[in-house]
């Protein structure tokens, strides 16, 4: 077994007996905290998709993020209050069921990325950045401009979804279905990127002139892939919904685009295991030099920097060693 499958499981047996682990020394907090790592790293690892894979570099990912908060978030309102959320020209009531609920979040931001996509996708470089940015920050101000849903406030959950068979209130549970979640999305997304759809897209990220030379439709590829991002973040959107009970249009911010592209970035680009690691350790240094100062950006900062500039393939390339790092 080589370096990166042993790290890959080692990892996973990690999380999984983390609930055990924090029992047993008495930190139920940690399950709290790992279970956001979850949900930051499954939203991460999408963004590898489009941008270590198909050299896509969006800063505006967090929009899809939000958007599959506030799907859960607006249905959980209107199923709370017995209210409908659509009166015309069909009828829709809200609910609190996860997987309806779920289910919508990812199909409305795999539909979001899509539009958004299909007009980022006519430019490239520079341009690409700016409009992705630009279209995040337009979805921002029209959630704060949404005062039936708490606008700048944001929205309460008063509970969480209902899975059939769990109980999504308990912070166990909620975790390993968190953990499952990620799992899948990380299983499907390596088939994509081994399968011939993979190598269109990863060939075109590399040359885009022989990709289309060769007769291959390079913007359909990229557009499905863009899409399909979104739906990762906006499967990651609905469980922080969840874990936190509690939207708000910071979810969408461009600084929230930020922390995930560095995540990313700090975990390796094109590996998807690496930004798994990269939220990991964003999160958790965070956490730790939170309890020494309230402005540990200003120590978070030169670790960062120090990190790309000594391990630029990422802390997955520098523990897995040179040519370990790829899928």
């Amino acid at each position: 077994m080589n370096r990166r499958r042993l790290i890959i499981w080692g990892a996973t047996a990690i999380f999984a007996l983390l609930p055990p682990l924090a029992s047993a020394v008495g930190e139920p907090f940690l399950v709290s905290l790992f279970t956001r790592v979850l949900i930051y790293a499954l939203a991460a690892a999408s963004l590898d998709l489009i941008l270590g894979y198909g050299g896509m570099v969006s800063f505006g990912h967090a929009a899809y993020f939000g958007i599959g908060a506030y799907v859960v978030g607006i249905l959980a309102h209107h199923g709370y209050e017995g209210t409908l959320l659509l009166e015309w020209p069909f009828v829709l009531s809200g609910s609190g069921e996860a997987l309806l609920a779920w289910s919508a979040a990812v199909i409305v931001a795999a539909l979001f990325a899509a539009v958004i996509g299909a007009l980022c996708l006519r430019t490239s470089g520079i341009h690409f950045i700016m409009i992705t940015l630009a279209f995040a920050q337009m979805l921002y101000f029209l959630s704060v401009s949404l005062e039936r849903y708490g606008g700048d406030d944001g929205l309460m959950i008063w509970e969480r979804s209902r899975l059939p068979g769990m109980d999504l209130a308990d912070n166990v549970t909620f975790y390993y279905v968190c953990l499952v979640a990620l799992g899948a999305f990380l299983f499907l997304a390596s088939r994509l990127v081994r399968s011939r759809f993979g190598m269109v897209v990863r060939g075109a990220r590399q040359n885009e002139r022989r990709m289309l030379a060769l007769g291959f439709p390079v913007y359909r590829y990229r557009l499905v892939c863009f899409a399909l991002a979104g739906a990762g973040a906006g499967l990651a959107g609905a469980l922080i919904a969840n874990q936190t009970e509690f939207v708000s249009p910071g979810l969408m911010h461009w600084t929230r685009s930020g922390e995930i592209l560095v995540m990313v970035i700090l975990g390796g680009m094109g590996t998807l295991f690496g930004p798994v690691l990269g939220a990991a350790a964003l999160l958790l240094l965070e956490e730790v030099l939170a309890l020494y100062t309230e402005h540990f950006e200003v120590f978070l900062g030169p670790i960062l920097v120090l990190v790309v500039l000594f391990a630029r393939r990422g802390l997955f390339g520098l523990v897995a060693g040179r040519g370990q790092g790829d899928e």
